[in-house]
């Protein structure tokens, strides 16, 4: 699969979770129904906005919130919470001409694995009144 991509490291469990795998800023190549398929699964576990543009020309930014997958590319649909517009919009997979991972990830580096890595710098540094709160997510 071809694509024009942000360097990034691969999925990778690690023994203290899973590592996500950083598509900010990625423009795949959605050339056959495999790569469509393929990428529309990462783009339901993006934690992000993306940018779908449609055959007909439509561009739409939002949040993929679920997926119903069919044998098809026309019985596929991608179900998408658009970010200037309230409500919800199906979007068949045949209707997509290309998709951008443009929002930025809010699950990117926070794997638990991260968070000891973090923890354990800041005890070395001699912090204390350290916990487990979350980060902020702006």
């Amino acid at each position: 699969m071809s694509d024009q991509r942000i360097p990034s490291h691969p999925e990778e469990e690690s023994p203290l979770g899973f590592e996500h795998e950083n598509l900010e800023g990625w423009i795949p190549t959605l050339a056959s129904e495999d790569e469509i398929r393929a990428v529309l699964e990462k783009a339901f576990d993006y934690r992000g906005d993306l940018t779908i543009t449609l055959k007909s020309g439509e561009k739409i930014e939002g949040y993929l919130y679920d997926r119903k997958l069919g044998r098809t590319l026309g019985d596929s649909l991608a179900r998408v919470m658009p970010k200037d517009k309230p409500g919800r919009k199906n979007i068949r997979y045949s209707e997509i001409a290309a998709l951008a991972f443009t929002g930025k990830d809010t699950a990117a580096g926070k794997s638990f694995d991260a968070w000891v890595k973090k923890y354990q710098e800041k005890k070395a540094a001699g912090e204390t009144n350290i916990g487990i709160d979350a980060d902020p997510l702006d």
